[in-house]
């Protein structure tokens, strides 16, 4: 394969997986069934507890 055919696939092909890549991950993040998910890790600073990474 020389550059010039791998380039062209990267221009098209690639381009287009990385397009669906994105917008498939962007959808994961903001589907419904996240939001606990989201919560609990913004709030997780502030949990004293169980969840402070020590093992006493």
């Amino acid at each position: 394969m020389t550059y010039e055919s791998m380039r062209q696939f990267a221009d098209s092909w690639g381009l287009l997986f990385m397009v669906i890549l994105w917008v498939s991950f962007a959808l994961w993040v903001f589907r419904p069934g996240a939001k606990k998910y989201h919560e609990d890790a913004a709030n997780m600073i502030f949990d004293e507890g169980e969840n402070d990474g020590r093992d006493e």
